[in-house]
């Protein structure tokens, strides 16, 4: 293959490959659409290099039109899957402004005052604004790790080498007349090698910020209970044994246990209990104020680790937890009640501590009648149930 067809088929190739790892990696998760829409633009990238670099040219360079105008498509469709992934609005009419603008400017420089350096202003400068204007969306995702610095200097770069390398390029070789010649030019082989560049590092970016929330999502559903929605025992065991290392604020324990839920499970059938389960969790989600750890710890027992300034706040909110639950949830649930034992964390305190001083007051809760809230002391004699 002569070399000169090889540089020509670079770039071309390497955004088909893009496209086809994107389109794989959605094809897998579907749920994803902003995935999809990165392989379209590296599919449209390709298009627009085979438009204008291999297909026989058209009679005054027509073919100019339609390759940039595919190259165009691309930087929205690419910049749009960033802004995609972080789930943040994409501003497709300015997108679209952008672009046009630019395609307007390429057709009248190419039809009506022919100026070649003027085109090539033109398309750089409409995808270095879409690229910036990427850059300012993404800087209002407040996330600082590092994959996500990454994608922004992916950005900053890709609009700065669609800004700075044209005018200086053009201004070093004092600017082109025709097309004779202009696939031996440093504009040429620059656009050739600094797309391909960009092109990789966009890709490889976005691919790794993919994989880094896959990793997060897979930890996360470990670590949940899928019917009530709040963390499973594994989970709660880790968040809350982090929380107690780390909080200085007073802490309370509850352990909640729905009442008589057996005897739902038997006259009602599993779907029954399942939904008495999945309507305690969205009170838990609901009701327990921010910074609380939730989880379902057992068949029927939740746990609560939640700051609270005194036992009388933490008495409190489980009191408003059991009226809730006191209250039919729906017509279609089995009504149920729950009872909670209660306790505060002192200094030094482990979680496994906490459980068994949370366990007891549980027990005298439901010794006393269930649907009750009941607070451990430090001596049997100071324990009060309500």
């Amino acid at each position: 293959m002569p070399g000169s067809l090889f540089i020509l088929l670079l770039n071309p190739g390497i955004s088909l490959l893009l496209a086809l790892a994107f389109y794989l990696l959605w094809h897998g998760r579907r749920d994803h659409g902003y995935v999809l829409v990165a392989a379209a633009g590296h599919l449209a990238t390709a298009l627009g290099f085979l438009v204008q670099d291999v297909m026989p040219p058209l009679p005054l360079e027509l073919q100019r039109i339609p390759s940039n105008a595919l190259f165009l498509l691309a930087g929205v469709l690419l910049m749009g899957s960033l802004l995609g992934h972080y789930r943040l609005p994409v501003p497709w009419r300015s997108f679209s402004v952008m672009g046009g603008l630019g395609l307007a400017a390429l057709s009248y420089f190419l039809l009506v005052q022919p100026d070649l350096n003027y085109r090539i202003f033109s398309i750089s400068f409409a995808l270095a604004a879409i690229a910036f204007l990427t850059v300012f969306e993404l800087r209002r995702t407040g996330r600082v790790n590092l994959v996500d610095r990454l994608l922004l200097w992916a950005c900053i770069l890709t609009g700065t080498n669609f800004l700075i390398r044209p005018i200086a390029i053009i201004w070093m070789e004092g600017g082109y007349t025709d097309y004779v010649g202009f696939q031996q030019s440093l504009y040429w082989t620059t656009v050739q090698f600094s797309q391909s560049l960009v092109s990789i590092i966009l890709a490889l970016c976005l691919m790794i910020a993919i994989a880094q929330d896959l990793i997060f999502q897979l930890q996360t559903d470990a670590r949940t209970d899928t019917l009530s929605g709040v963390l499973n025992r594994r989970g709660f065991e880790d968040v809350a044994t982090a929380l107690l290392a780390r909080h200085e604020a007073p802490l309370a324990l509850l352990l909640a246990d729905l009442d008589h839920f057996k005897q739902i499970n038997d006259h009602h059938g599993h779907m029954a209990g399942d939904a008495v389960i999945s309507g305690f969790g969205r009170i838990l989600l609901d009701m327990a104020p921010a910074g609380a750890v939730k989880g379902r710890i057992g068949g029927e027992e939740f746990a609560l680790l939640v700051p609270v300034p005194t036992p009388e706040t933490a008495l409190a909110l489980a009191g408003a937890l059991r009226e809730r639950m006191a209250t039919p949830l729906d017509a279609s649930i089995p009504h149920t009640t729950v009872s909670i034992g209660v306790t505060m964390a002192g200094p030094g305190d482990r979680l496994d501590s906490l459980l068994q001083r949370a366990d007891k007051a549980l027990y005298r809760a439901k010794r006393a009648g269930r649907n009750r809230v009941s607070l451990h002391r430090p001596t049997p004699r100071q324990e009060a149930a309500c």
